[in-house]
């Protein structure tokens, strides 16, 4: 999965650190999308020059290596010739290994620092707080922290088959049942929900399997294996869903690349392994 860098290790404590040559920064545009080098050969992300005019945060390090959100202007094509902006879909399919992680988590701390500039309870203008990873009005004293979603996977088993999905809209590929916990509900509650809500099914034996960062939703993904319980029979959320079969164990198609939960998931159950 994504975050499965070993040996490597993302350190996110945060630092009231400063950046230094050699360290990576992270460039974002107005739509999201990340600077990236166009050739795989070389740096994925821009390093630091002392020609480069930015205000940089630091974000987290992987091992040694130091990475820090620009937020100032955006550099220079003399001083960072073949740099391209991608999208976080597009920078998915085009890194590998810790540097997918690196942009992802980046892609979740851009979005959040993005979001909250000013408090919401009073207006004024946030400050990044010194000590943790916060921001803080200095005006009523209110502090924000990053915000990260819970949302379930599913995998809904029917003997020798699991509940396959296809968004109606958006990721083409294979999925499972999934979606957001909502207000006062415990995990295992929303797992029952949405595989009520998107395919008509009740579940029981609902089990915990693993979890997961998903930065470019701002998710953390917990994954929950279950059992369908009397009538097999699928009602598909039709607003949601274009496709919710039960699919045999050798009939799974899985993911074109091994980022994500749902994919490992797919995969163990379709090696008899759940």
């Amino acid at each position: 999965m994504i975050q499965d860098i070993y040996p490597s290790k993302l350190n996110n404590q945060y630092e009231n650190t400063e950046i230094a040559e050699g360290d990576y920064i992270m460039y974002f545009n107005e739509k999201g999308e990340m600077l990236v080098h166009d050739d795989s050969a070389m740096p994925v992300f821009p390093q630091w020059q002392e020609d480069i005019v930015s205000v940089p945060t630091y974000l987290f390090s992987i091992d040694d290596k130091k990475f820090f959100l620009s937020t100032g202007e955006e550099p220079n094509e003399d001083i960072l010739p073949h740099y391209s902006y991608y999208s976080i879909r597009d920078t998915r399919d085009k890194l590998q290994g810790a540097d997918v992680y690196a942009a992802f988590t980046a892609y979740h701390l851009w979005k959040w620092y993005s979001d909250n500039k000013y408090c919401g309870g009073c207006g004024h203008k946030l400050n990044h707080d010194l000590k943790e990873r916060a921001l803080k009005c200095d005006a009523c004293g209110n502090m924000i922290f990053p915000r990260i979603n819970p949302a379930v996977i599913v995998g809904v088993i029917n003997g020798d088959r699991i509940l396959i999905t296809k968004y109606r809209t958006g990721y083409a590929h294979s999925a499972l049942i999934a979606g957001f916990t909502e207000i006062g509900e415990t995990l295992e509650e929303t797992v029952a929900r949405e595989a009520m809500e998107e395919a008509g099914i009740k579940v029981k034996n609902i089990s915990y399997y693993k979890s997961q960062p998903w930065g470019m939703a701002e998710d953390i993904l917990v994954g929950f294996y279950c059992e369908v319980d009397g009538d097999t029979t699928i009602h598909m959320d039709e607003n949601e869903l274009k496709y919710a079969e039960w699919v045999k164990r050798e009939d799974i198609v899985l993911q074109p690349n091994n980022l994500s939960l749902t994919n490992e998931m797919m995969q163990m159950f379709k090696e008899g392994k759940r």
